[in-house]
């Protein structure tokens, strides 16, 4: 079963974009202690490079546009990666829920109680859609 799983873990890796697997590696990537080293290693550099600039502000906005450039480029791909991640666990999250509405559908013959919770779970399926 195990076998199995990973396959189709790798068959829908295969369906994803070019740039959907670009930034699920971006995200793994930054999420680590190495990027963290990275960039502190940018900013110590930055600072003992005070004396090869001849004006301190054009220093400061050096390290500012990269800074905000690379700040945006970075939350974009974050956003996208917290978007899809997002979508995948609301389709897990309505899966489990119409496998209960079933579920409370074959049970419920008899109970008005529960026929009520079927009805009302199966509308809540796909709300989020639908605001």
């Amino acid at each position: 079963m195990e076998r199995s799983a990973k396959a189709a873990r790798e068959q829908r890796t295969d369906q994803r974009s070019g740039f959907d697997r670009f930034v699920a590696q971006i995200e793994v990537k930054v999420s680590q202690a190495p990027f963290f080293g990275v960039c502190a290693g940018v900013v110590v550099l930055w600072v003992v490079s005070i004396p090869l600039w001849k004006d301190l502000h054009e220093w400061q906005i050096a390290i500012h546009t990269a800074g905000a450039v690379f700040t945006l480029l970075l939350v974009v791909l974050l956003e996208n990666a917290n978007r899809r991640a997002t979508e995948a666990l609301q389709e897990k999250l309505n899966v489990i829920a119409e496998a209960l509405a079933a579920l409370l559908e074959s049970s419920a013959r008899e109970d008005p109680d529960l026929r009520e919770a079927e009805k009302k779970l199966r509308e809540a399926v796909g709300l989020e859609e639908r605001h």
